[in-house]
């Protein structure tokens, strides 16, 4: 029995072993970027000054975290930047290597500039190369099938595109919109799996290519969303933010959707409002109506984005530009921005929303 139970043992490990041991390689390239960051990228630690005028600590968040909260939107980015590509072209026209590689440079540059306003602390750290790891084994899973299969598919197609092209291409609009202000693992992947599936197909190789290789990819990611969503239920993010506005008196606050007047306070009034991508449209608006704000969650210093013209002069009037980054899937170039709360309405109004312009507030 002994020898018996050797013998299949060793069989086992003689199937087994290359499959492990790639398993194992793929593992430690996807870690490096990892110990890259936390090796290589410290900037000078700077400690914080800055006085709130919003008395409750639930509502002040980390100063450092309105720079470390781009890679998120990153990941947004690149989905926008897909679903640009696939206006006119298919996914194998995206540039995935380029999009993961700009993922990891902007972690490692803004965790340096962070170090300065306090630093991340281990949850931020954490959940930033959580994302990271997956957003590349994501990109490069998909790259490489789109570069082969879906490429080879595209081919024998031709110019006109399938009804499955179409429903793809579209639900990449869709997608890329949710995500501005909705969680990922909230979007329903299994409805549009079933959707793609419905989609007509007139016997073209690339309608059942898209079929068999999207439909299992969305059906993937609805049950891993289904994990998430139960991990999210136990620690769910705050979805709300206050600022400290001046210029504007309480009733005109009022009247802008999606702001709450929490009261007078030194130095303006205290709101509180929506996070995300709706608090940049707020925080135009109560800039456009004259309002100047001259504290975000506790916080001084603040990072938005604009988009400029591929090769444009990147010099601004207000702020401080931390890295120029071309865009995922678009011909323009997004500037990241470093610059005072009490600067931000004067920005806000020199650079209105819109490609090019302003383009988002990172709200920590």
């Amino acid at each position: 029995m002994r020898r018996l139970l050797a013998a299949v043992w060793a069989a086992i490990w003689k199937v087994a072993k290359w499959p492990m041991a790639a398993a194992v390689v793929v593992l430690l390239l996807l870690l490096m970027p990892v110990a890259y960051v936390e090796i290589a990228c410290r900037g000078e630690p700077g400690t914080q000054t800055y006085r709130s005028a919003i008395a409750d600590p639930a509502f002040q968040r980390r100063e450092a975290n309105t720079y470390l909260t781009y890679p998120e939107w990153h990941i947004v980015y690149a989905y926008d930047g897909l679903a640009e590509a696939l206006k006119t072209g298919d996914e194998h026209a995206f540039d995935y290597i380029r999009s993961v590689s700009a993922f990891w440079r902007s972690t490692c540059a803004l965790m340096r500039v962070a170090d300065a306003h306090g630093g991340a602390d281990g949850n931020t750290r954490a959940m930033i190369h959580t994302i990271g790891v997956s957003f590349t084994t994501e990109m490069g899973v998909k790259g490489a099938y789109e570069e082969t299969i879906g490429r080879a598919a595209a081919w024998l197609r031709g110019r006109d595109k399938t009804p499955q092209d179409t429903f793809v291409s579209e639900m990449a609009v869709d997608y890329a919109a949710f995500l501005r202000q909705t969680p990922w693992y909230k979007y329903p992947f299994g409805r549009k799996a079933r959707e793609l599936w419905a989609a007509p197909v007139d016997g073209v190789v690339r309608g059942w290519e898209r079929r068999l290789g999207l439909g299992l990819e969305f059906t993937a990611k609805a049950a891993y969303a289904k994990v998430l969503a139960g991990a999210a239920a136990n620690a769910p993010a705050q979805l709300v933010i206050r600022s400290i506005v001046a210029g504007l008196d309480e009733k005109t606050l009022s009247s802008i959707p999606g702001v709450h007047v929490i009261g007078a306070r030194p130095g303006g009034v205290e709101i509180e409002t929506p996070r995300y991508d709706l608090f940049t449209s707020i925080l135009v608006d109560i800039a456009r109506r004259g309002g100047t704000i001259s504290e975000i969650a506790g916080n001084d210093d603040i990072m938005v984005s604009v988009t400029i013209p591929e090769g444009s002069d990147s010099r601004l009037q207000q702020g401080t530009v931390i890295m120029r980054l071309k865009r995922d899937g678009f011909r323009s170039e997004r500037l990241l921005v470093d610059m005072k709360v009490s600067g931000l309405a004067a920005f806000l109004n020199a650079h209105p929303l819109g490609d090019p312009g302003l383009e988002h507030v990172f709200d920590y």
